[in-house]
């Protein structure tokens, strides 16, 4: 299982932690072991151009994900076939604001955003009051099952 983690932002993060967290959440949602994923973390400005371009909104965000293969979780016995999931972008400045609000350290943000992140990139979504369920209550369990602790509280919707 490939998850590559690069930091192309001047906030330091435990990049192994990334990766570490990826591989956790491809596992338990029983992705092919030779999927692919790549976790960025980006200045502000590189995340505005990305937040401009593809969603056609100003100033930058939290989290964006870009899905290539669109894989899906698979099951004990019917893994996902290989693949390549696709790109988690992050922006650890908005994080911080973000972690400052929800009363916790940046980097349980930052791995909150990852795990939201890879989620969307498995086909979750939060449009609709069901799906924000079913999605945020994995975010949760995914991210507490990693940490060993409870998960600081979801700040992005």
């Amino acid at each position: 299982m490939s998850v590559e983690v690069n930091n192309e932002s001047a906030v330091e993060a435990d990049l192994e932690r990334l990766s570490r967290l990826g591989r956790h959440i491809l596992d338990s949602l029983y992705v092919h072991p030779e999927a692919e994923v790549s976790i960025i973390l980006v200045d502000e400005d590189a995340m505005e151009r990305l937040h401009l371009d593809w969603m056609d909104l100003s100033g930058p965000t939290d989290v964006m994900s870009f899905p290539m293969d669109e894989l899906r979780p698979g099951s004990p016995g019917s893994p996902t076939p290989a693949g390549m999931l696709g790109d988690v972008v992050i922006c650890p400045q908005v994080a911080a604001e973000q972690a400052r609000a929800g009363g916790h350290s940046t980097e349980d943000e930052i791995m909150l955003l990852a795990t939201h992140g890879m989620l969307h990139l498995l086909g979750y979504d939060h449009e609709e009051p069901a799906e924000k369920q079913e999605m945020f209550s994995l975010q949760r369990n995914l991210l507490e099952a990693f940490l060993g602790r409870p998960a600081p509280r979801e700040t992005t919707e």
